[in-house]
């Protein structure tokens, strides 16, 4: 079943004190302390509780909206959000907190408005209704409705339409940067090409020379690649086909602009659209390809790192797989914990790549060589694709199913049939690509055969 990635509540807010191109002091504080600034800077503790409440409910959701958005890190800003009330909301550097307000705070500060059937937090635009006004909340608006006995959901229904809700108990985590940290290019796998793919291809709704991505799979792929290109083109971007931080943030923005994200009209983000294919942690108990995919990857890295335990290529995270993550993590640098989350994992890729780029040349004699470290598929040309065609081909000879094919270096129709039927043979997920699994099986193939003619 697939993953939903939910918005979270950040740990800390970096703030910047003046207009986002000022030379002004940034500062970082935790998000209660944020929101109670804001609150004790926006409104007055002698309000009426419920008029507080639907007031602080909005501050917390404008402020997740921009953290959301990346709205000023995607344009190269190194904050979250700005003190200035010409572009977002009051903060006061050291200020007082009023009891009431903190107290508030404390206890909502994890809930924020959506739109129903959406998930991003809605763009809760807000004004003083008296010397400014604005299509959003008013605030002195609100204290006229709480005398007459409006609650706080009811205020912001009345403001921002009966088709919100306030979702409860959000996670609370450490923001981290969507990029990914490294380039993602043709090969790669995960639910941040899967995030990239979704919003190229709402992108190319209102930008048609930008094709679509049939599959938004979260593999990159010959129509993925080409997606990026065509963006990188129309956008003034070098065209490289590949997604550095450049063009991830500039999609971004791009993104959140035909989306309107930051808009009381926002067309919003569906939970279809918010759907990953893969886990985004591994631990123990889980099973799978991701799973197989990593207990792959630290072999490989541990044939060649003696401190590290070879385990079992069985899909089941068990403890086994749990210690040799732990491993990796404690020999690495890593926090120990045996899960492979995002961090843990990008280092894994890191260390293996360091270790296949560095094999000389035949390396590997007569058998098969090593995965290459990313993800073959329909469309690929290269080195990679001519080597694990003559590896196939050769099974082909003794499988009948598995149709023998020529070795060209282009991964086309006719391989990927070959790669679907011994997929379906050996009982691997049959997608027609080929990753750390399908490789290793085929390769495992091959060198027996070797072996076996031989002998």
């Amino acid at each position: 079943m697939a993953e939903i990635i939910y918005p979270y509540i950040p740990e800390s807010v970096t703030v910047h004190l003046g207009t986002p191109d000022s030379n002004a002091e940034n500062v970082t504080v935790s998000f209660t302390d944020y929101i109670k600034n804001v609150a004790s800077s926006e409104i007055y503790p002698t309000w009426p509780e419920t008029a507080l409440r639907a007031n602080i409910y909005v501050i917390i959701t404008y402020t997740l909206n921009r953290i959301y958005t990346e709205w000023y890190r995607s344009r190269g800003y190194d904050f979250d959000i700005t003190n200035s009330t010409r572009y977002d909301q009051a903060f006061v550097k050291n200020r007082d907190i009023f009891q009431n307000i903190s107290d508030i705070v404390d206890e909502i500060f994890d809930q924020y408005v959506v739109k129903q059937g959406k998930i991003e937090p809605y763009f809760t635009q807000f004004c003083n209704g008296t010397t400014a006004k604005c299509d959003g909340l008013s605030q002195w608006g609100t204290v006229t409705l709480a005398r007459q006995g409006y609650t706080p959901y009811e205020m912001l229904q009345y403001y921002y339409g009966n088709d919100i809700n306030i979702v409860s108990d959000a996670k609370v985590q450490s923001i981290e940067e969507s990029y990914p940290g490294f380039p993602i290019k043709a090969g790669d796998a995960g639910n941040d090409v899967t995030i990239l793919q979704n919003e190229l291809n709402r992108i190319s709704g209102n930008y048609p020379a930008i094709p679509r991505i049939p599959e938004a799979n979260g593999i990159f792929d010959i129509n993925t690649e080409k997606s990026v290109s065509e963006f990188q083109r129309a956008f003034n971007l070098p065209v490289t086909g590949v997604v550095n931080k450049a063009t991830w943030y500039a999609i971004k923005r791009y993104y959140v602009a035909v989306k309107r994200l930051t808009d009381l009209i926002s067309e919003g983000v569906s939970y279809s659209e918010a759907e990953v294919p893969f886990s985004s942690d591994l631990s123990e108990g889980m099973s799978g390809l991701g799973v197989g995919t990593v207990q792959y990857f630290l072999n490989v890295i541990g044939y060649f790192n003696p401190a590290l335990n070879l385990l079992p290529l069985d899909n089941y995270f068990g403890s086994q797989t749990r210690s040799a993550v732990e491993q990796f993590q404690k020999f690495y640098g890593l926090p120990v914990t045996g899960i492979v989350d995002r961090n843990t994992w990008n280092e894994i890729r890191r260390i293996y790549d360091e270790i296949i780029s560095g094999l000389p040349e035949g390396y590997s004699g007569k058998k098969a060589k090593a995965y290459p470290g990313f993800i073959l598929s329909e469309g690929m040309r290269g080195n990679d694709v001519r080597d694990f065609q003559t590896y196939i081909s050769l099974v082909g000879r003794y499988y009948n199913d598995i149709p023998e094919i020529p070795v060209t270096g282009y991964f086309g129709n006719q391989t990927k049939n070959a790669v679907i039927t011994f997929q379906r043979l050996f009982g691997l997920p049959v997608n027609g690509v080929v990753g750390a699994q399908t490789w290793n099986a085929v390769a495992q193939q091959y060198d027996y055969l070797i072996e076996t003619e031989n002998l």
